[in-house]
């Protein structure tokens, strides 16, 4: 890249200062941080609050999210103080690459797009079709709570994948998108250098966290049906160790879908507050285990679970099923066990408790490979070729 005398800055574009899409753009921040350019995050909070907590060093500039019409002076407003040489876009989403693709027509800024979902699966992918009759289109329009006031309806996500091809890059973190997209692999990874598992003793973890007592099976995201956490569960159901915990850092934002888990397994679910992205190593420190039970879902084998990194990074035994990109990330490096089974969960569990020092040097080869292939060094080494080409 040619050093010149003004930075070059990129404008980050995120669909949801909250969770389901600002992980990404955090990631994509540091990457370019990296490669020397000013970065600045740009777009809506949907959502009470933003979480996580942005970087201390990151600029933001965020709007309260709205429906359609409202959305549309808000967009003028995004539109106004994004002044990047660059724009990426994370997600194929109105709120993200739409206004990326605006930009793009008054600025002729080159868009990146970069995508670490399919949207249309969790409306059934290929399936979905949109056929109202005039009355319903005329309700879900002019209605004030129609559905198609809402930005995220399917009808807008298929609109913006079919104009995929007009940005001027495509990065994507699994072999599922690339295959469906096109682009160049840019896998979610970890600031290796902030998640160093030297920096923490996971006992003193453990005890300022208050699971001094407990053998510490840690989920650190948000929880959804597809992540298969009720299977951890019914392996703990089948276990009947009364001293296991599945530890769940900072709940979900979606829906009431945690309160549905605590209600039925309450007695083994440990719940810590939301964590800012400076706190979470010491948090993950204190794991036994990391657990990463994706269900073989569309949703799922779209997904690189961003958590996988979280335990990789801090040297942590990582329990995982076989599913999307998961098996080549973890090979050897970690315990696979088949999606949606409670009883090679409880296997697992028993064999890593057995000889757990085996199972922390299997953890440090993890952070090896972490080191080599999912550093921010190396995305950002990949991205730089990206914006050569464009």
């Amino acid at each position: 890249m040619n050093k010149q005398n003004k930075k070059l800055k990129v404008s980050i574009l995120t669909p949801n200062f909250s969770k389901g899409g600002i992980d990404r753009a955090y990631l994509l921040s540091q990457i370019f941080k990296k490669l020397n350019y000013e970065v600045e995050v740009l777009g809506f909070l949907f959502g009470k609050n933003i979480y996580p907590e942005p970087p201390s060093d990151l600029a933001i500039f965020c709007l309260p999210g709205c429906d359609y019409p409202q959305l549309f002076g808000s967009v003028r407003q995004i539109l106004n103080k994004i002044d990047g040489d660059i724009i990426c876009a994370v997600k194929p989403k109105p709120t993200s690459y739409g206004v990326a693709l605006i930009n793009k027509i008054r600025s002729h800024r080159p868009v990146i797009l970069d995508i670490d979902d399919w949207e249309l699966s969790w409306y059934g992918g290929d399936e979905w079709q949109y056929r109202p009759n005039l009355k319903q289109l005329a309700r879900e329009l002019l209605k004030k709570e129609g559905a198609l006031r809402n930005p995220d309806h399917p009808l807008y996500l298929k609109w913006m994948e079919s104009l995929i091809n007009h940005a001027d890059a495509i990065t994507a973190d699994t072999q599922f998108l690339l295959n469906r997209f096109g682009g160049i692999y840019i896998p979610n990874g970890k600031d290796t250098c902030l998640f160093d598992p030297q920096k923490y003793d996971p006992q003193i973890s453990r005890q300022k966290y208050g699971l001094a007592e407990y053998r510490v099976l840690m989920f650190p995201g948000a929880p959804r049906p597809h992540k298969g956490l009720e299977d951890v569960l019914m392996a703990l159901d089948q276990l009947q160790e009364s001293d296991f915990r599945l530890v769940i850092v900072g709940g979900n934002p979606y829906d009431n879908y945690d309160e549905q888990l605590i209600e039925r397994w309450g007695q083994w679910i440990i719940m810590l507050p939301q964590t800012s992205i400076e706190q979470m190593p010491e948090v993950v420190s204190a794991a036994h285990i990391v657990v990463v039970p994706q269900r073989d879902t569309s949703v799922a084998r779209a997904q690189f679970p961003i958590k996988l990194m979280d335990g990789m990074a801090m040297a942590k035994p990582v329990l995982a099923t076989r599913v999307g990109d998961i098996p080549e990330i973890l090979n050897e490096v970690g315990y696979l066990v088949d999606p949606a089974s409670p009883e090679q969960i409880a296997e697992q569990i028993k064999l890593i408790f057995q000889d757990l020092e085996a199972a922390n040097e299997i953890g440090k080869k993890a952070r090896d490979r972490c080191l080599e292939k999912y550093s921010v060094e190396k995305m950002a080494s990949t991205m730089e070729s990206v914006i050569a080409n464009l």
